[in-house]
């Protein structure tokens, strides 16, 4: 298990945003953090980091998040946010070098291994000819590769993903559902919130729902994606279609 977190609590001053939440992650898996806006999502993902001091247990690898250090939490743990952050003068070649600080020297200097990777890394996501564009040049679609490619440099055991899928279109949502299993194959464990349903059910292995602070749900995709379920947590009729993976869509009246 790469990841254990236990009755975590967190609150933004009077409003509690967590309530005894338990969440784990292991190796190869993918689990995605459903549930209505404000239900917690983000916030969880930031407290599995430290970057918010919640109340609790949480552990990567064995080891508590408050014995490691922000370089040793690094080399486990990549993060995305759902708005990352660049500066605008940078090509996707400084971006994704940015994944090799943990594993730079007291000079901050890159080695051949260093290169190597962030070779590897460009060439798996397709990035080989965009290394040196200004990310601020690039598609909606390219720029997440970059910053998804980013996280994969730092060769983290878990990544963790907010709302991924963030103005990308229906293809490259797909493509992101496939290198996310194909990520998963390769022994990464993936920790994605989304507020997509449908994505969530085409990527994950296990879905955890959150609702007002609280795991309302969790299990396999069969089992939380129940409208009976969801309906209660999103307010609003929801039907479920059955394929190669489940959906749910809004039932209009």
């Amino acid at each position: 298990m790469i990841l254990s977190a236990h009755n975590l609590h967190f609150a933004y001053g009077d409003r509690a945003v967590l309530h005894g939440v338990d969440i784990s992650l292991h190796r190869g898996e993918v689990v995605a953090l459903i549930g209505p806006n404000g239900s917690g999502k983000s916030t969880l993902l930031r407290a599995l980091l430290g970057h918010v001091a919640a109340k609790g247990d949480v552990s990567w690898d064995g080891q508590p998040l408050r014995q490691l250090s922000a370089r040793a939490l690094a080399k486990r743990v990549a993060y995305l946010p759902q708005t990352p952050t660049y500066d605008t003068d940078h090509t996707v070649g400084d971006v994704l070098r940015l994944g090799r600080s943990p594993y730079l020297g007291a000079f901050g200097l890159e080695s051949t291994d260093d290169a190597e990777i962030v070779e590897s890394v460009a060439h798996r996501l397709n990035l080989n000819d965009l290394l040196h564009r200004p990310v601020d040049e690039l598609s909606g679609g390219q720029r997440q590769r970059v910053f998804v490619g980013r996280c994969l440099v730092q060769q983290p055991q878990a990544l963790l993903l907010d709302e991924p899928n963030t103005f990308l279109d229906l293809k490259h949502q797909a493509a992101l559902v496939s290198l996310v299993r194909s990520l998963a194959k390769d022994g990464l464990a993936v920790l994605i919130a989304s507020h997509d349903l449908n994505l969530a059910a085409a990527v994950a292995d296990r879905l955890v729902l959150l609702h007002n602070g609280q795991v309302a749900a969790s299990g396999t995709v069969d089992e939380v994606l129940s409208p009976a379920i969801l309906s209660d947590v999103f307010q609003t009729p929801l039907r479920r279609i059955d394929g190669n993976r489940p959906g749910i869509l809004p039932t209009f009246e």
